[in-house]
């Protein structure tokens, strides 16, 4: 399965990752991919940037090394309730939105139902339209509950590349993840994680879980721009091209 698309990669804007935009395009390019999204850390996170720097993606070129860039956002869920760290105003300006759990923002709980209610809680914004590692063991989840919320609202789970290698127990997680999603039809995303331009692209990790679970190649959406981008123009309209 050819992986064309990065849907989750960090600049040196993140304040713990270390290449610039122009950097992680151009590394892209020489990888093969047709596009990349941009999701730097919310604000909520410490050395991320201020909301204001999200407003200001749109002044970024819509494609760069011949790469379409998706200006987007990893925003930081900050409470049980689902809540996360940029408003409404910005977060419907961005091509792409991730939303997750980072442990340095919201102290990991193993109530699995407060979890869930959050996750599912966070599906619920209209603006969302991704939900980052929900993979994370520090964070256990009801996976069918939170796979039936996504596909009851359109929304998306990502496999991400980086959670077998930063979040230990969570490959299990993510492996459950694509059974969910396969057997209820849903399609999903997959992410390097990237936080430097050596790592973009990267997808050995994702790939080996899909292909355990017989994943079909249909719902994964990174393999064409024309069903990703179709696939979020349904999510909310946003002229993607």
């Amino acid at each position: 399965m050819k992986l064309i698309i990065d849907m989750h990669t960090h600049t040196i804007a993140s304040g713990h990752a270390f290449s610039t935009i122009e950097e992680m395009a151009a590394a892209a390019a020489a990888k093969g991919l047709r596009m990349i999204a941009t999701t730097d850390h919310g604000p909520a996170m410490e050395g991320a940037p201020i909301a204001m720097f999200f407003s200001a993606l749109l002044m970024l070129p819509k494609e760069i090394s011949g790469v379409r860039v998706l200006r987007g956002v990893e925003a930081n869920i900050v409470d049980y309730d689902g809540s996360l760290d940029l408003p409404q105003d910005v977060l419907k300006r961005l091509d792409f939105v991730l939303a997750g759990f980072h442990e340095v923002v919201l102290r990991p709980s193993k109530d699995r139902a407060q979890n869930t209610r959050a996750m599912i809680n966070v599906l619920e914004n209209p603006y969302v339209d991704a939900i980052s590692h929900p993979g994370n063991s520090n964070y256990p989840v009801d996976i069918p509950a939170v796979a039936r919320a996504a596909r009851e609202r359109g929304k998306l789970l990502e496999i991400n590349n980086n959670s077998a290698v930063v979040r230990p127990g969570s490959e299990d997680n993510c492996r459950r993840i694509a059974e969910a999603c396969r057997e209820l039809k849903i399609p999903v995303i997959c992410g390097s994680d990237a936080h430097t331009s050596f790592n973009v692209g990267a997808f050995s990790n994702t790939q080996k879980i899909l292909k355990s679970v017989n994943f079909p190649k249909e719902l994964v959406l990174n393999t064409s721009v024309r069903k990703m981008t179709k696939f979020l123009n349904g999510i909310r309209k946003r002229g993607l091209k």
